[in-house]
């Protein structure tokens, strides 16, 4: 029921439309029959102000800073949990009880590996090719050799399709990594846990035993954590539409990986990283500073700032203690590039520019420092960033195929093209 209603006039037409409110968060105008009561549409370019769907999923609160996952702080979640643990949070609404806990794991554990014959899949790509041009491929073409978890009709095929996809993304994105480096695939071991399973994935070779470092595999968890959803981002908001359309699950979350490659959205760690290697060394910071201030300078401080946060990401905070961690752990404390990035990081908390601009640190500031010490290559960011936002995906579209208002995305548009003309034969156009 609506809480109240919004007076709307237009013309001669005079109408009103319900306006509904959520747990928190902004209340909503419901225009679902504005077309029919006035003849028009609505404009947002970018659905920036534009509600597409009800969600019990993610909370995001940019003025003051606050992400929550089934309302969950996420500084908690990354601090107390564990990746699987907040996979099950997203996919069912609650933590789950230690028994609970264990069946998931072991169901995501036992649908690690792929089909042996998609190893052919990879063999067809360069071995230069983007480990997210492979990805948007072989995650595709699960489809193709998972046909007992299609049906998005089927509560059970719909179960099984979301252990498939969280439990295989890490093995296919280990071996894009794998096949990009030119060495032999490896498979998964059971007895690691997930983080600790993808790294193993990545970097042991046949030739000797590989231990994971439990640093590593920590900041690898608290990564997927803090990447596993992000409310109705472009990637998610993809997702959502394919599904919209009935599509199978496999096709719509390669349709998320491949939104997430774009730049603005999923590359923005690699920016960061590039930045910090440019600027180099803490003295170069007021240079940059200045440089960022200067409209006319061309450059443009990467890593600061989100379309949605106007306060510091909550999940800076959580990366930057992670940052030392791994650096530490690698003898570097002392290492230019994270002495740069804090150095940056004070400026944009204690700068009027910085703050009349709301040019907080965000989570990819962070993150790009953390993978690149731990040893991934920057091609490899986006895929991981796709790997850990798989669950967020999944989530989402399994709402949304719940969801007894979901329609087929069909947005609207302001035509601005030419009006209706008659046909002119060749020969007489000159």
């Amino acid at each position: 029921m609506p809480d109240s209603k919004a007076a709307i006039s237009y013309g001669e037409t005079k109408t009103e439309a319900p306006v509904l409110s959520g747990s928190i968060g902004p209340s909503v105008i419901d225009i679902r029959s504005l077309y029919a009561q006035t003849g028009c549409f609505t404009y947002d370019p970018g659905f920036t102000s534009t509600a597409a769907c009800k969600s019990t999923i993610t909370y995001i609160d940019g003025d003051k800073g606050e992400l929550l996952y089934r309302g969950y702080p996420i500084d908690q979640l990354a601090d107390k949990s564990n990746y699987l643990e907040v996979c099950y949070l997203l996919l069912y609404g609650e933590l789950p009880t230690q028994a609970q806990l264990k069946d998931f794991e072991q169901r995501v554990t036992r649908h690690t590996m792929i089909h042996d014959q998609m190893q052919y899949f990879f063999r067809g790509f360069r071995r230069d090719a983007h480990p997210m041009a492979v990805m948007c491929g072989v995650v595709g073409a699960l489809s193709a050799f998972y046909h007992d978890s299609t049906d998005i009709n089927d509560p059970v095929q719909r179960e099984i399709a979301s252990i498939r996809l969280i439990a295989k993304m890490p093995t296919i994105a280990a071996m894009a990594y794998k096949y990009s480096i030119g060495q032999p695939f490896i498979y998964p071991k059971n007895e690691l846990s997930y983080a600790e399973n993808f790294l193993h994935m990545c970097f042991a070779t046949p030739c000797e035993e590989y231990k994971v470092n439990p640093i590593f595999a920590h900041a690898m968890d608290v990564i997927f954590t803090l990447h596993a959803d992000h409310e109705q981002n472009a990637s998610t908001s993809t997702v959502r539409l394919s599904g919209s359309s009935g599509a199978n699950p496999f096709a719509c979350i390669a349709a998320g990986v491949a939104c997430l490659w774009g730049p603005a959205h999923g590359g923005a760690n690699e920016a960061a990283l590039n930045m910090l290697r440019e600027i180099g060394t803490p003295d170069r910071v007021p240079e940059y500073v200045a440089k960022a201030k200067d409209k006319n300078s061309g450059f443009r401080l990467m890593g600061f700032g989100h379309r949605v946060y106007k306060n510091y990401d909550p999940r800076a905070k959580v990366m930057q203690q992670v940052a030392k961690d791994v650096l530490a752990q690698l003898g570097a404390s002392d290492n230019p590039i994270l002495q740069v990035a804090q150095d940056l990081e004070k400026v944009a908390l204690s700068d009027p520019y910085f703050i009349e601009k709301k040019l907080y640190p965000n989570v990819d500031f962070y993150s790009g420092i953390i993978l690149n010490a731990i040893g991934f290559p920057t091609s490899m960011f986006t895929a991981i960033f796709a790997l850990a936002r798989t669950v967020g995906w999944i989530a989402q579209w399994k709402e949304m195929i719940e969801d007894k208002d979901q329609k087929i995305g069909r947005p609207r548009q302001l035509y601005i093209g030419a009006p209706q003309r008659d046909y002119v034969d060749l020969k007489a156009r000159g």
